[in-house]
């Protein structure tokens, strides 16, 4: 089973039909988002998009976003951690994240940038807690004539929590406070259909949905002409 997502064309045979009770409100050009919700069955083996699409990965951290691109879709993947662990390599093992943390964020959203300019489509990490990120990436999408495309992790605290712990870095209680509260919104918005202003679909996963899939991928560009 593959999941495909409308084209910038218009809304396909093959488009995800929104869930039952979760009438979508902010549509997108002419064709209202879709949203499904796979949490508690069966998830499919692949998410397939459009040629140049956006996707975005949201979630607590610890969630299970980093690790969830890293194996669907490393060719499309821009993650701030991966630019964390990047300059965390080449600096003094005990200076704190804090004090190089503005520097991390610069690299990697000159990066992301790079990338948007390029038109190749994207999988991004999200933290939830950044709105405007995802607004600059819907704007994104508009410009490129693609669409911006939620995928949002739903797990416990306490699942995110021990998520921290196997993979030895944490977040302070106040962060992780601040994530709860923002995730948290962003899904029950989500669950209502009001999804971020230009963003076309989302797909909600647990842990289990998450781990059946295998890759996300995206359509092959079509020539013009």
């Amino acid at each position: 089973m593959t999941l495909r997502y409308a084209t910038t064309a218009g809304t396909t045979s093959t488009a995800l039909p929104a869930q039952s009770g979760s009438p979508p409100r902010q549509a997108v050009g002419t064709h209202p988002p879709v949203v499904r919700d796979l949490r508690g069955r069966a998830g499919p083996p692949a998410l397939r998009f459009a040629a140049g699409d956006i996707v975005v990965v949201s979630g607590l951290p610890g969630s299970g976003k980093s690790t969830l691109i890293s194996r669907t879709a490393p060719a499309y993947a821009v993650d701030s951690q991966d630019t964390r662990d990047r300059w965390a390599r080449r600096l003094p093992r005990l200076l704190p994240y804090v004090l190089y943390r503005p520097l991390v964020r610069l690299a990697h959203y000159r990066g992301l940038r790079r990338v948007l300019r390029s038109g190749a489509p994207v999988v991004v990490h999200d933290c939830g807690t950044q709105s405007w990120v995802r607004a600059r990436l819907a704007r994104h999408a508009r410009r490129r004539g693609t669409r911006l495309h939620l995928v949002l992790l739903d797990v416990s605290a306490r699942t995110a929590r021990e998520g921290q712990r196997e993979r030895g870095r944490g977040v302070s209680a106040y962060a992780f406070a601040r994530h709860r509260r923002a995730v948290g919104r962003l899904l029950r918005d989500t669950e209502a259909g009001l999804l971020p202003r230009g963003c076309a679909s989302a797909v909600l996963l647990d842990r289990e949905a998450a781990g059946a899939i295998t890759r996300i991928t995206f359509a092959e560009a079509q020539p013009d002409g």
